[in-house]
């Protein structure tokens, strides 16, 4: 089976391509907005060049609450249009475009008064599932809401607190895996044409007399040599990094960003007996309380960082205030001994002038898209939500109004890898499992993960038996998955798979660090390491972890961000 391959020898490949010719669009920054502009541009049939300076997704769209929403708060902010444009891109991503990794998940939204807030909280909801409804067109991509008494809502969320609420509202949004989908993305731009390569950081632009931008500069941090890619178009799409980037155009328009700081604390899966999510309004946030299937995500906070942007981590207080909300209203009564993971990551909201940072939580996330040299696209704010609409109007701008009518994008109905026949192959998760010795549950979880990709998986443990069995580290992965990350995703480093890929950095007390030997000894192969650079590799994830660690003991950001920054990156760049 041949599928689209993001691995050295595709990388090497491009990186010779990239110099030969004029590509239409050149995207910066390998995260959801860009990555899903690389998509959109391809599909019109544009020639599309994407880099990104880490690893794909390694910023913020690795570092979400895990969701895909409409923003329920956002309505009470009267934010209707935002709200229903998130709820119609839902809809798509569930049904069409990526039913594999997009799953409805219900929440729970307790209740405290029996008849006042149970109204005005029923019309919210309403308002909620009937926007939804309208953006599918009539169709009903979830559940509607649900009225439980405090028995209904303790039978599906049994360690609540019994004052906690008298009753709930359950309603439904859905959850992602959010580094998989945006390596999806990159990988479904590359089959439709799109050359891509990660650990590539533009370090300038090329500009003509005019000042118009006709390309960059790229550094590959793999080897340290720069090279030049001439684009007739450039989108920047690299989040909290856009004044940065935008600044070596040497121009005064552009956008100012707000890095606002979420984190989130991950807790085994049987410390809370729940079979739904919870959803909580904060003084400062919204807290969530998600289930997967082997461990809860709770978050989030919303503050200002003013630290170094490449490795946000989370503070002791961060980590104490997201535990005291959540044990608000549970009665499991978590301590920090019950966390197994932790992760931070920074949004990048459109910054007003005179703002003030310690109200964080009320900027729209609303995006804005603008031209701040010709020839250069800008493009912040927004959610990961609707990054399907941020990328289309990112190409569409880049186009002009003239070209962008007669190459409209059409990612509304382009699924992703992965999501063909997805139905079909979910219906033989019983017998491909029997076929491989897998569980029901293990068949699903790699449902979940590759959707009708799976056949690909599966020929690996054909041509190598010992890739069907577990990880030791970790039984919730298989070796050939590791393997796959490796020739299929994208990988070139032990973190990259270890973060972004087989996700042990964030759901492991020791943040994967047990699993490195056993996961080099499969990547070394595949990857070209000799024993010295896997000697490296794992010196080098070993040392992040116990940064990271050490990191979410400190009391404050700059602590935090000093202890994390004591570990050497395993490619390292001016960001």
């Amino acid at each position: 089976m041949t599928i689209p391959a993001l691995n050295p020898t595709q990388r090497a490949r491009d990186l010779e391509a990239v110099t030969d010719e004029t590509f239409d669009i050149l995207v910066i920054g390998g995260g959801v907005t860009g990555a899903g502009a690389a998509l959109d541009a391809a599909t019109r049939g544009l020639s599309v060049a994407i880099v990104e300076a880490q690893d794909w997704a390694s910023g913020t769209s690795s570092r979400s609450s895990r969701l895909i929403h409409g923003g329920l708060r956002y309505l009470y902010n009267l934010d209707f249009a935002l709200v229903a444009e998130a709820l119609t891109e839902r809809g798509r991503l569930l049904t069409k475009l990526a039913p594999h990794l997009v799953k409805a998940q219900p929440f729970l939204w307790p209740l405290k008064q029996r008849v006042i807030e149970r109204a005005y909280s029923a019309v919210g909801v309403g308002l909620y599932d009937v926007l939804a409804v309208a953006g599918a067109g009539g169709r009903k991509t979830v559940p509607i809401q649900k009225h439980l008494s405090k028995q209904g809502a303790k039978e599906r969320f049994t360690d609540v607190r019994d004052d906690a609420l008298i009753g709930a509202i359950e309603f439904y949004d859905a959850r992602v895996d959010d580094s998989r989908m945006v390596i999806n993305l990159v990988r479904s731009a590359v089959r439709h044409g799109a050359r891509a390569l990660s650990r590539a950081q533009v370090v300038g632009f090329v500009q003509d007399a005019g000042g118009r931008v006709g390309g960059a500069t790229v550094k590959d941090l793999e080897s340290g040599e720069e090279f030049t890619i001439k684009a007739r178009a450039v989108i920047n799409a690299t989040g909290v990094w856009t004044e940065t980037t935008q600044a070596y155009a040497k121009t005064t328009k552009g956008l100012k960003v707000l890095a606002s700081k979420g984190i989130h604390i991950v807790v085994p899966r049987e410390r809370i007996n729940a079979r739904s999510g919870m959803f909580l309004r904060t003084e400062k946030s919204v807290l969530f309380i998600i289930p997967w299937r082997h461990y809860w995500v709770i978050g989030t906070t919303d503050t200002a960082w003013h630290e170094q942007l490449k490795h946000p981590v989370p503070t002791a207080a961060d980590i104490d205030y997201v535990l005291d909300h959540a044990n608000a209203v549970l009665s499991a009564n978590l301590t920090r001994d019950d966390v197994i993971g932790t992760y931070a990551g920074l949004r990048p909201l459109l910054q007003p002038v005179g703002h003030d940072e310690a109200k964080s939580a009320k900027v729209s996330r609303e995006h804005t898209t603008l031209e701040a040299a010709p020839g250069l696209v800008v493009i912040a704010g927004g959610k990961y939500t609707t990054y399907r609409v941020m990328a289309a109007d990112a190409v569409d701008v880049a186009l002009g109004k003239v070209r962008a009518k007669e190459l409209p994008s059409i990612t509304k109905d382009v699924p992703l890898l992965g999501a063909d026949g997805f139905d079909a192959f979910a219906r033989r998760a019983e017998s491909l499992g029997a076929q491989y010795a897998l569980t029901s549950e293990q068949v699903e979880d790699l449902l979940d993960r590759y959707g009708s990709e799976l056949p690909a998986l599966f020929a690996l443990i054909d041509e190598d038996p010992a890739l069907g069995q577990r990880l030791e580290a970790c039984p919730w992965y298989l070796r050939a998955e590791v393997a796959f990350a490796c020739l299929y995703e994208g990988a070139l480093h032990l973190e990259d798979i270890l973060i972004q890929r087989i996700r042990l950095n964030s759901t492991t007390p020791d943040r994967g660090a047990s699993a490195v030997d056993e996961v080099a000894q499969i990547a070394a192969p595949l990857l070209g390491w000799d024993d010295e650079r896997t000697a490296s590799e794992k010196a080098n994830y070993t040392a992040r972890a116990a940064a990271e660690l050490a990191a979410q003991e400190q009391p404050n950001d700059a602590a935090a961000s000093q202890a994390r920054i004591e570990a050497t990156d395993v490619t390292p760049s001016s960001l």
